[in-house]
């Protein structure tokens, strides 16, 4: 009985198989061997790499191939009790304990890493529930499935995974039309030169785009989907796309009295306003910032591994660029802060472009490098102030 209720009260429960669910216990194992973990996770457990679903045609994977681990490889690998397709119905901040569909659940301490739901835009027409979003390897096969045969595709947003997608989706034959109602490509990321080129090259590569309006309406007819945009245009495809962003999964922690803001709200330490629970990835909000990137979430995991294990440490952000992946334009950008004043200097170079935002005394503030210029990324981070000191 003791021997139960100690292991209870050390253990560490996990909700969420994603990138940053599985890197927090990594980094846990790291420092720990024996401390019990139990991972609870709506999805089948397994591991598998989200950023490699939107390059999945250039590399010639099938679905089955993109899984890197199963279920029973990550429980063993990890040491970890892994509850699969299994729903968590509630959490208990003061009683610390998790409510799934397949019973109770105590913890010492809890991690929500539940991750963000794709964007829904309100579309009129007898087609509108026909539109796709991929968030999860199950979305992934249930695309891959649906264009199968089929020859065009229409991506709703142009944005980091609609750009991606575009590309991958040209590379693998498809006719592709993206829809945007901002007036360029990675319209938060890429000042307009940098986001010309990028645009030229991918209508190079058979990518249509169609920028400053939105999809009215999508109607079934005997040749496929006819879509409508709010500019009167309307074009013929076969399956469309939705790729207009994310938002944090809040229901959970809203429904436990968690503060929410975006994003579930977090201190340094990663830690929500209940005691002994914590949100990281996707789903989290850490000083006002949310950065559903692969690096961000690897930063908050070794920062939250030990302090889950009693070693409290804070969280800091160094420059983190991001690739953006589209092989007919080699793409990284780190971009300035939210609010920051400055200006964009660009540069044409051979085979590429280099964008530079600075401040009036000059200080690198954020970066875009296409093509060629994409070698000066290391050069270029060394120089960019931390997000978050």
């Amino acid at each position: 009985m003791n021997q139960d209720t100690q292991s209870s009260q050390s253990a560490i429960v996990i909700i969420g198989s994603g990138l940053a669910g599985f890197t927090v216990i990594r980094e846990i194992r790291k420092l720990d061997k024996a401390i019990p973990i139990t991972l609870v996770t709506r999805e089948p457990g397994y591991f598998y790499s989200k950023p490699m679903l939107s390059t999945a045609f250039a590399n010639k994977k099938e679905v089955e191939q993109l899984i890197s681990t199963p279920l029973e490889g990550m429980a063993t690998q990890l040491d970890i009790t892994i509850m699969a397709q299994t729903e968590v119905n509630s959490i208990d901040s003061e009683k610390q304990i998790v409510s799934t569909s397949k019973g109770d659940l105590p913890f010492a301490k809890l991690v929500m890493a539940v991750g963000a739901d794709q964007i829904q835009l309100p579309i009129q027409g007898n087609a509108a529930t026909e539109v796709l979003t991929v968030n999860d390897l199950e979305d992934y096969a249930k695309f891959r499935q649906a264009i199968a045969g089929k020859k065009k595709i229409v991506i709703l947003g142009a944005g980091l995974i609609g750009c991606e997608f575009a590309n991958d989706l040209v590379l693998g034959s498809y006719e592709v039309d993206v829809i945007d109602l901002a007036p360029q490509a990675l319209g938060r990321l890429l000042p307009t030169e940098a986001a010309q080129a990028l645009q030229s090259k991918l209508g190079e590569a058979g990518v249509r785009w169609h920028f400053g309006t939105t999809v009215q309406s999508i109607e079934r007819d005997d040749d496929g989907l006819q879509v409508t945009l709010a500019n009167g245009v309307t074009i013929s495809t076969h399956v469309v796309l939705s790729a207009v962003g994310l938002r944090p999964r809040l229901d959970l922690a809203k429904a436990a009295g968690l503060t929410t803001n975006l994003g579930i709200a977090v201190n340094r330490q990663l830690e929500t306003s209940a005691k002994n629970i914590y949100a990281i990835g996707d789903c989290a909000e850490v000083e006002g910032l949310i950065l559903p990137y692969v690096m961000p979430i690897m930063q908050a995991a070794r920062a939250l591994a030990p302090t889950l294990l009693g070693q409290t440490t804070a969280l800091s952000y160094p420059a983190m660029p991001v690739m953006v992946k589209t092989p007919a334009l080699a793409t990284v950008v780190s971009p300035p802060a939210k609010g920051a004043v400055g200006e964009w200097k660009v540069t044409s170079k051979d085979e590429g472009l280099e964008a530079r935002f600075e401040s009036a005394d000059g200080k690198l503030l954020g970066f875009a490098l296409l093509g060629s210029a994409t070698a000066q990324r290391g050069a270029l981070t060394k120089e960019l102030p931390a997000i978050l000191q």
